[in-house]
């Protein structure tokens, strides 16, 4: 079966490299641009993870996975933060918010699509 890919990404260049790479490896992407609408895209697409961008410009990514992380159905979804803004702390930061996974802009194709398949795996066998 078709491995689900929500992302979450309010750049359009950002968003559509995302939605292009995964499609090109297989995968179902939904992409989504409002941060406001990531939850409810998250509970109809019922993805197998989620590429979240961190700074959204109207929500906050680390919020949104948290609020992922309680939502019964949603809980066991992988989240995949990604961020422009790398400083000290930040990835400790993000991976307490929920995410299992973290990579910083600019992502290079290869250890994007590594993380991806890792955490889908990493899912599929729990």
């Amino acid at each position: 079966m078709t491995k689900r890919i929500l992302v979450v990404e309010d750049n359009d260049l950002n968003r559509k490299l995302f939605c292009d790479v995964l499609r090109a490896g297989g995968f179902a992407v939904e992409p989504c641009a409002d941060g406001n609408l990531a939850i409810e895209r998250a509970r109809d697409f019922s993805p197998n993870l989620v590429v979240m961008d961190i700074q959204l410009q109207d929500v906050s990514g680390l919020d949104l996975i948290a609020t992922l992380k309680l939502d019964a159905d949603l809980a066991s979804v992988p989240v995949l933060a990604v961020t422009a803004y790398a400083g000290k702390g930040d990835e400790e930061r993000i991976r307490e918010s929920g995410a299992e996974g973290y990579l910083s802009k600019p992502v290079s194709i290869g250890p994007f699509m590594a993380a991806v398949k890792g955490l889908v795996d990493q899912a599929e066998a729990a």
